[in-house]
């Protein structure tokens, strides 16, 4: 395949930020996108506007973030303003189609954000930018890459989109049942999380390698098999030898998974186990809370993920805003919790059971789906 410079096929116009007096909220003059946090699904959203622009994007452009994070990528819908954050491409139409030079630009992420430069804030230049090769394909070819790309694009946020609307069902049982879990405006009992625990499990510490595994040869899971409230057995780690394998941390069906140590936005996230397959085990980072008579399993887990108490068990990590955020032992254990009876806690578990099924179903598609869009991107894109 051949390929060209991206500045032979496009304009490359690097943002600059005008002076702050010349910002407002009420409309005057052309939109301000600032950076990476202004940027939508695929258009930015408007929030500040500029009067004295410096540099400025033309409607149909591609805005890219130069500065960490590096790579994320808007369309200009309308002429705009841009900061030092962002950079606007244009397409030369007679070379490449607009499409094209977006998909292929989201093929090269992970390239871009490893040319990074910068001690604090990593970023880009434009120089960066300039040298990078695109394939010099006819424009045939072009939109038959963008099309089929655009298409598997379009799935893979139609199934995130339907695992959102399960979440938000099983928010809305959850409040519709027991209420706000903080202002318990239903008087149910308040205890400390100990009362309702048998123990806490530790997970262990492998030497494993960076590729899931292959069959049933034991596997460490990653911390992202527990992180975003669902449990996703294939987000694992083969390790090095079979021998490694410790009884003790393996996961079984019924388990509650605890992530322990996280981001501080994400630390404190629990999974609960319907079903998994065998010899996966629990990395250091995750806890197993095992319940005792006065709670069910999964009734904790929806409370340490509702929406309302998440700030109260991110409260109790320890860590700064800049750092992995941990949770011990100790700190979960005095975390005050409703504690409804149990008959009550079990009217969750026909609902949560249900909607893990169509959960799974949907999560399987997205993944095969992600890695069809993946193994396009590296085809046409190299």
């Amino acid at each position: 395949m051949k390929y060209v410079a991206l500045k032979d096929v496009c304009k490359i116009n690097m943002g600059q930020s005008p002076d702050s007096s010349s910002y407002n909220e009420n409309g005057e003059g052309i939109p301000f996108f600032q950076g990476n946090a202004d940027f939508g699904e695929r258009y930015p959203v408007t929030r500040v506007w500029c009067n004295a622009p410096t540099k400025i994007a033309q409607s149909e452009d591609i805005l890219i973030s130069v500065r960490a994070p590096i790579g994320a990528l808007n369309y200009a819908k309308e002429k705009c303003c841009i900061g030092r954050g962002l950079a606007a491409i244009t397409p030369d139409k007679s070379k490449v189609s607009l499409e094209f030079v977006y998909w292929f630009l989201k093929g090269k992420n992970a390239e871009l954000k490893s040319k990074g430069t910068g001690s604090t804030f990593k970023a880009i230049s434009k120089k960066i930018l300039e040298e990078i090769l695109i394939p010099d394909v006819g424009f045939d070819k072009q939109h038959e890459y963008a099309q089929m790309l655009e298409k598997i694009y379009v799935i893979i946020q139609t199934r995130k989109q339907e695992l959102q609307k399960l979440d938000e069902l099983i928010q809305s049982r959850f409040v519709e049942l027991f209420g706000d879990s903080i202002k318990n405006p239903k008087g149910w009992e308040v205890v400390k999380l100990s009362e309702c625990l048998e123990r806490i499990d530790n997970g262990k510490s492998f030497t494993c390698d960076s590729n899931a595994r292959e069959g049933v040869f034991p596997a460490i899971l990653k911390l992202s098999a527990a992180t975003y409230g669902d449990y996703r057995p294939y987000e694992n780690k083969a390790l090095l030898d079979e021998k490694q394998f410790v009884e003790s941390v393996e996961v079984h069906r019924g388990d509650l998974l605890f992530t322990r140590k996280n981001t501080p936005d994400l630390v404190g996230m629990a999974a609960y186990v319907f079903e998994t397959p065998e010899k996966l085990m629990m990395p250091d980072l995750i806890f197993r809370l095992v319940t005792n008579e006065r709670m069910t399993p999964t009734f904790l887990w929806q409370l340490i993920n509702n929406r309302e108490f998440r700030p109260a068990i991110q409260g109790i990590s320890g860590g700064s805003a800049k750092s992995m955020s941990n949770i011990s032992k100790e700190r979960l254990k005095n975390i005050e919790v409703i504690c409804p009876p149990i008959s009550e806690q079990k009217k969750l578990e026909g609902v949560l059971e249900q909607v893990d099924k169509s959960k799974s179903k949907i999560q399987k598609s997205l993944q095969e789906t992600q890695l069809l869009f993946d193994s396009l991107m590296q085809k046409y894109f190299g």
